[in-house]
């Protein structure tokens, strides 16, 4: 790792861990950029990020209510504001990557306007327009590994929600028929990225 500025993009999974949805992981791109500084006689660095992410998740939901259950396409972007700190396994070669990040988000957008009046599973009356409405911000907690060179290096990072995704739903009257539980939801997502540093 150099002192300097670096630019970063890749590929995410995201999900919401929910016992209310039933979910399938969805890939998405995350883009970023980062001040390092580089402490050479300490077993650490320390980074600054912003990263902004297009999410993907599936939701299982039905066209009727007595129809087969199919998983409708949702997209969330995301964007995060992160203090890491770098651990050094081998020099700045290898680091184990860890620190606390602020998240703003939107809401849950179908890709497919035409699949809004859907039945999601596990209700009787809940619409796939209805759930839209997520919390818009989050603290997350981030893990990874770095591997690279001064100028160039590959990161894998798993990023975990530590706030109630779900929970604006909850403000939202909405008809849980069936479901009665109290809609709660953390985030999930993975991101895999390759950074280059000036």
């Amino acid at each position: 790792m150099v002192n300097g500025i670096g630019i970063s993009g890749g590929i995410t999974q995201y999900d919401i861990l929910t016992d209310n949805f039933t979910t399938k992981k969805g890939n998405g791109w995350m883009a970023g950029a980062s001040a390092t500084v580089d402490l050479p006689n300490k077993w650490y660095n320390v980074s600054y990020t912003i990263q902004l992410a297009e999410n993907h998740l599936g939701i299982a939901a039905k066209p009727v209510l007595l129809s087969n259950e199919e998983f409708i396409d949702y997209k969330v972007f995301t964007a995060q504001i992160a203090l890491l700190m770098h651990v050094k396994l081998i020099g700045s070669f290898l680091t184990i990557d860890v620190g606390p990040m602020l998240q703003f988000n939107g809401e849950l957008e179908l890709d497919d306007q035409n699949q809004e009046n859907y039945f999601i599973a596990n209700y009787t009356n809940l619409l796939a327009k209805d759930i839209k409405e997520i919390s818009r911000f989050n603290v997350d907690g981030a893990i990874g590994l770095s591997a690279g060179f001064s100028h160039f290096r590959l990161k894998a990072q798993y990023i975990y929600g530590f706030l109630n995704t779900l929970d604006k739903l909850n403000d939202n009257n909405l008809d849980q028929t069936g479901n009665p539980n109290k809609f709660k939801g953390n985030q999930s997502m993975l991101a895999f990225t390759a950074m280059i540093s000036f």
